[in-house]
């Protein structure tokens, strides 16, 4: 079984982590908790979920707690993705011949301790981000350099993790859905740590 020297896992996350990657290399699918346990000689779910928590948060993977099969690994993202020319969303225009050149996302990937999250619900649907889409995020070194409108991962304490747009108004922290069905929620700076900036949408159809 693979090691991955140099990360910021625990032995226990990193024995997690390398037997899910060779799993999924050879059966092209996520494994169930139920084998992740029986593969780790664990009788109870719990240690798995925690591990699996951590090994999203660290933005190893991405996965949706309570979905079967919804496991990705962040890091077999293609690279390089030809980018074939350009398509009309208006009027028509000329088809693409040749490819010009690769769109490459290498950059976002390789950015310091980028992390992935799985979204749940429709609060951001009007800023193109749906359910089950998975964001990047890029850790905020400053909240104090934050712009307003700048879409954040922000974990609200007793309430759990939310992404929203962030604005700063009168000492006060709004955090703002892209649905009119979403009330703005709002908060005092101490009640929420704003855990990271969107970087990237990523959709699988």
């Amino acid at each position: 079984m693979a090691t991955f020297e140099g990360n910021n896992l625990t032995d226990a996350q990193n024995e997690l982590y390398a037997w899910i990657k060779d799993y999924m290399r050879d059966f092209q699918h996520s494994p169930s908790i139920r084998q992740m346990m029986k593969a780790m000689g664990l009788k109870s779910p719990a240690p798995i979920q925690s591990r699996l928590k951590h090994l999203q948060e660290k933005g190893y993977i991405s996965w949706q707690e309570g979905k079967a099969r919804t496991m990705q690994i962040v890091d077999q993202i293609i690279e390089g993705v030809p980018i074939m020319g350009s398509v009309a969303a208006g009027g028509l225009i000329e088809t693409y011949s040749d490819v010009q050149e690769n769109l490459d996302i290498s950059d976002v990937l390789k950015k310091k301790n980028v992390f992935a999250l799985t979204v749940n619900g429709d609060s951001m649907i009007d800023a193109c981000i749906a359910d089950g889409d998975m964001v990047l995020m890029e850790p905020i070194k400053d909240s104090c350099t934050l712009r307003n409108g700048t879409i954040v991962s922000a974990m609200v304490a007793g309430s759990g993790t939310t992404l929203k747009y962030f604005f700063k108004r009168n000492g006060k922290v709004f955090l703002e859905a892209a649905n009119v069905s979403y009330d703005p929620i709002v908060l005092n700076p101490e009640e929420v740590v704003l855990q990271g900036k969107l970087l990237a949408v990523w959709r699988k159809l």
